[in-house]
Formats: C-alpha cells, structure tokens, sequence
C-alpha cells in the first residue's frame, strides 16, 4: 500500500498574505487537521491548529509568520516511510506531491484508517508513553497551556488531590474556550479579556467523564476509540482500574510503532529532525547504543529522541530540549536535558539517561518482545 491509496485533495489553503485571525476562524468553523500555506500559488508550508495555540503572534500578523515546514511526501512512497517522516517532523499533515507539484495532503488520521486492523497485533502496554503530566482541577488555564509548551503535549488529564483521574483538558479546548472569549470582545478589551481566559480554572473547561484505555487493551481498540470520539490521544489505565492514570497513548505512538524495523542496529526514530546542527542522526545511535552496550542485560527495543526549540537563545543559537526515550524488556527508561544547540541538549539528556539506567532494577535478557509484531507489519 502506498500514499496514493489514502491521500485526498479535499484540504484548506490560504495565502502567505492572509491575517492569522482567519486561519483562526478556519479552525473554528471548519475544523481541519491543518492548513496548507502558499505564496505566489506555490507551496510554502503548514499551519496546525497546536501553533497557533503555542504562538504569541497576533491576528494581525500574515499567516506566513506561523507557517512551518513539513516533509515533502511522493504520491508513491509507502506508508511505513511516510509515518516515520510525519512522526520525525513532528507534524500529522504533510503535502503529497507528483512530478514536482502540489497534489494533495495526507494525514496520520488517514494512514491509522487504512493499517487499523493490523493493529491488532499490539497491546497498548507495548507502545503507550508511561511518563504523565497533570494538572489539577484548580490549576488555571494559563498554567495549562505553559505545561503544554513546555514539554511539547497536546492533553492533561486532570487528577484530584488523591491523584484519582477526574477529566481531562486538551489544546482544542484552550483555544476552543480563547476563540469564544476573543469574539465576544472588541479589540480595546482583548488585552483584558486574554487575562480573564487565563484565569480560569481548568475545571470550568475539561472534559468529563475521561474515556480511557487500559494497558492490556490492543492498540485497534484503543484507535478505533479515537476515532470513535475524535480524540488525538487517551489515557492509559491500569487493568481493570479506570481511576489511576498510567500513562498516554497517542496516535503519534502508534504511528511511531509503524516505524519498527528489524535491522541489525537499534532503531532508533528522532522527531524534530531539522533541529539538529552539528551531530548527526548516526552519531546519536551511536552514543545511545554505547549506552546500552554496558548494560548488556538489557534488551532495548527501540529508541525515541525528541529535541523541542525554546525561544531563549545565546549568541544565536537556541535553547534545546532533549528527551531520549528507551522502550526496553524491563519498561522504559528515559532522560531530557537542555543545552544550547540540539548536540549539546542531547548530551545532556544521555548522560542522565545513563544515569536511569543505571538505577533500573532487575534488568534481564528478554529477546522475544518483536517478532509477531514486526512480521505483521511488513506486510504493509
């Protein structure tokens, strides 16, 4: 199967000229996955909906202030590829071309429809993210959004004070909650009103009951509830107990499972490719294998690098947040650092990572985690 199977021309354009107060009207009243952005009727890039949310840039400002590359996808190139480029882009819309012109997009949404069933194959146990982020029912929605931006996530589930799963608050709700406030207001008030948002408490916005997943679910159920309910993500459940939030799985983690190969060196999947300057994707194997390689009871299945830019710089050169991710026999086991410039963030990162490792109690040797799982995926 390859892209031309699920791609569509069904998409939203707008001009690089056009103000952000339409882009954001567009998200409002049409609710796409994302917008495509020429310039001179040429393709420039994207604009999704979680930039806008992490931006500062006013509506005023042309909506190539916003715009952001994503991979190029040929309408041949096969489905495995194309979810590693969306994941490693750290994007779930990209433009298809054929023959060096813009032919249509395609979606994450539209690549797990097509696979969906294969995915049977998988527990959510196998792939979820166990690290969590939470906020509580008071915590204000300006708190909200900085946690957002800062560990680069579009959902908090929202806990109450014995730590029990009480809702949840997503970046659609934010700006769902900030479109509704800014259009009520005139534009001397906006300032005021901005203040009011903030303020608010989550609770005034989450959402609730949770839908939730449980760890020994497959991944098919966990994505046809996605579906189901329109959501990007879930929270991750101990079995047979909806209250204790466990983790996240997103459609992102599933299409980074896509990804797994069987070749000889560890895989390993790096998002946000096009911050890296001075090291490269080999050199960061490399050193995460030299990692692994002391600890040889260990069985490390994959590895995940994320770098996420800040706006701080030194002498031109922007802060970077690392977070290097093992999924291992024993669970998973990671480490995140800044530093500035994407080599020196990752330095950091490893050298706690290590340190983790280190800490890992009863690591064994585990070599049957992959094989029905990578078989049935080849066939894609």
């Amino acid at each position: 199967m390859d892209i031309a199977d699920i791609a569509t021309r069904e998409y939203v354009e707008v001009d690089a000229d056009e103000r952000l107060s339409k882009v954001r009207s567009i998200f409002e009243h049409e609710n796409p996955r994302g917008v495509i952005v020429t310039n001179d009727s040429q393709y420039d890039g994207v604009i999704t909906q979680q930039q806008l949310l992490q931006s500062h840039v006013e509506d005023d400002a042309k909506a190539g202030a916003m715009t952001t590359s994503a991979p190029k996808i040929g309408l041949t190139d096969g489905i495995r590829e194309v979810a590693r480029m969306l994941v490693e882009g750290g994007t779930k819309l990209a433009p298809v071309f054929e023959d060096g012109d813009l032919w249509g997009i395609v979606t994450a949404d539209a690549i797990l429809e097509a696979v969906v069933e294969n995915l049977e194959v998988l527990t959510v146990e196998q792939i979820y993210t166990d690290s969590i982020v939470t906020v509580t029912e008071d915590t204000h929605l300006g708190r909200a959004i900085n946690l957002l931006r800062e560990n680069g996530i579009s959902r908090l589930p929202v806990v109450d004070d014995d730590g029990q799963l009480t809702g949840m608050v997503t970046t659609h709700d934010i700006v769902d909650v900030a479109v509704r406030n800014m259009s009520k207001a005139t534009q001397g008030d906006r300032a005021g009103d901005i203040e009011r948002v903030l303020d608010l408490p989550v609770y005034d916005e989450m959402s609730s009951p949770v839908i939730t997943v449980e760890l020994s679910d497959t991944v098919r159920e966990a994505v046809e509830t996605m579906f189901e309910y329109d959501y990007s993500g879930l929270v991750v459940t101990p079995t047979h107990d909806d209250s204790l939030p466990a983790g996240i799985l997103t459609k992102t983690d599933v299409l980074r499972a896509l990804t797994y190969t069987e070749e000889e060196h560890m895989d390993v999947q790096i998002t946000n490719i096009d911050l890296l300057d001075t090291i490269t994707r080999d050199e960061i194997r490399q050193s995460i294998e030299q990692v692994v390689q002391k600890y040889q009871r260990m069985s490390v299945q994959h590895a995940h690098v994320r770098f996420q830019k800040h706006r701080e710089k030194l002498r031109g050169t922007p802060l970077i947040h690392c977070q290097i991710r093992l999924r291992t026999n024993r669970g998973q086991v990671a480490g995140s650092g800044e530093g500035y410039g994407a080599e020196s963030g990752f330095r950091v990162a490893l050298d706690k990572l290590e340190r983790n490792v280190i800490e890992m109690k009863g690591i064994h040797s585990d070599e049957q985690y992959r094989g029905q799982l990578l078989r049935k995926l080849d066939e894609l």
